[in-house]
């Protein structure tokens, strides 16, 4: 059954979501290629995420390839209801991916300006490098995301 949940909650189809978790789909089931069906999930479907989070969905299993969590997915993405319902059901901001990025670094290095304003306050060390020595705000001001980059600036010159 946990391939069946995968599936549904990779096409965000919350009326199958629901009917599965209802028959007694196991929420954090592995599926074939060893994720849980938040780790597949369509983000920009925040109603799914929700009820997966509301079912027990542990927001903080890392992808057994590339080490990510479901944050890092939905702060790299923008998504930006995801994001919230994550931070609603305790993800760890804090948990680097193999490149040592937050989930704020992926946010600002990819210039999604509301995922960077709900995470930057959130995540213990704003200013804390990833793996390669860059900060949230040095990889919004390389990769020309000037919005994030002067928004950093100005939350890390105020706090």
């Amino acid at each position: 059954m946990a391939d069946q949940l995968c599936n549904a909650s990779a096409s965000g189809n919350l009326p199958r979501v629901l009917v599965l978790l209802q028959s007694g789909a196991h929420v954090n089931g592995l599926n074939k290629y060893n994720r849980t069906a938040l780790q597949v999930v369509k983000l920009g479907n925040a109603a799914v995420v929700q009820a997966l989070l509301r079912a027990g969905a542990d927001p903080n299993l890392r992808d057994p390839v590339c080490g990510l969590t479901a944050m890092h997915d939905a702060a790299r993405e923008g998504f930006v209801e995801s994001v919230r319902a994550l931070v609603d059901y305790g993800a760890d901001l804090n948990i680097v991916d193999e490149q040592g990025n937050l989930p704020l670094h992926l946010a600002a290095r990819e210039g999604h300006l509301e995922a960077t304003q709900m995470l930057i306050g959130r995540t213990a060390d704003p200013r804390g490098p990833n793996g390669l020595g860059y900060t949230a705000g040095q990889l919004a001001h390389i990769h020309k995301r000037v919005e994030c980059a002067k928004y950093i600036h100005d939350y890390l010159s105020s706090h």
